[in-house]
């Protein structure tokens, strides 16, 4: 595997993910009982938005820079925003959070979370910047293996009913990645039902994404959303256009945060008229 994510922190895509996680950690931390999050794909958690890496792609100047400069009024990009300038407080005035970071933020005293990276730079990294925090732990493995591994979520005589599993892979697979993933999906949900998944994809051709959408449909959990984020026309096979979350399980009213704050993102964000922020239900439990 060659992706590092270094290259891309802070881009569109980073905003979606991560206003939509930590608007998923609200959402879940309302009840009191403990939390057990699995980041699958979690790369290094903290990134220098000036190092060599960011500055040649220049991507967060479309992301997480012009989101800045917008700041568009809305609760959950008020949320995010406050996520990174304590990031930065804490770090640097150039630090952008990964998903274990803004996990780790986001979660309880009493809350754990797994943080799974396969690349050895990158978890050796990963274990560095979270060695002081108790409440996570570092696994250098392939982070499908470790949906089976490590649900459903037991540690020491506490066991967890509820908790949340991102899954953000590279997707250097193209196509090839949506079958692993639901595949994983479809085997995670056999072992934790009652849990909140997330799956994050690119959106290059969404016609491409025709069988993805069906087959999500029919995964065996009680709900099934979308949200997504693009930036531009959705028909250029040649760079990533936007990207979306695939939803299983969400939280009560999670779309309809959603669907108030993606078109504002999509406005701030947008490269082209054609930015767009659809919020969609594949399978909705009846009410």
């Amino acid at each position: 595997m060659n992706y590092r994510h270094a290259f891309h922190a802070g881009n569109h895509a980073d905003v979606l993910k991560h206003v939509a996680l930590l608007a998923l950690c609200d959402a879940l931390t309302v009840k009191p009982a403990p939390l057990f999050a699995l980041d699958t794909h979690a790369g290094r958690g903290l990134y220098a938005l000036d190092g060599n890496s960011a500055l040649r792609t220049g991507e967060a100047e479309g992301g997480i820079a012009r989101l800045i400069a917008e700041a568009p009024k809305h609760p959950a990009v008020a949320r995010y925003l406050a996520a990174v300038r304590a990031c930065r407080v804490a770090h640097g005035a150039a630090a952008y959070p990964g998903s274990p970071w803004l996990l780790a933020h986001a979660l309880r005293e009493d809350d754990r979370i797994a943080a799974c990276e396969l690349q050895p730079e990158e978890a050796a990294q990963l274990k560095h910047n979270f060695a002081g925090d108790a409440r996570v732990a570092v696994h250098a493995r392939d982070g499908y293996t470790a949906m089976k591994a490590l649900l459903p979520p037991k540690i020491g005589a506490q066991r967890y009913n509820r908790g949340l599993v991102l899954i953000d892979p590279p997707f250097e697979a193209q196509l090839d990645e949506f079958d692993t993933a639901l595949g994983a999906l479809r085997e995670a949900l056999s072992r934790w039902p009652q849990a909140c998944y997330a799956l994050w994809y690119p959106i290059k051709r969404r016609r491409a994404l025709q069988p993805f959408y069906r087959r999500a449909a029919t995964l065996p959990a009680k709900s099934v959303l979308t949200a997504e984020l693009l930036v531009r026309a959705d028909d250029s096979p040649l760079r990533m256009n936007g990207s979306g979350l695939l939803l299983l399980n969400p939280p009560w009213q999670l779309d309809r945060t959603l669907e108030a704050v993606l078109p504002l993102l999509a406005r701030a964000l947008g490269e082209t008229a054609d930015a767009a922020a659809p919020v969609n239900w594949l399978a909705q439990a009846e009410a």
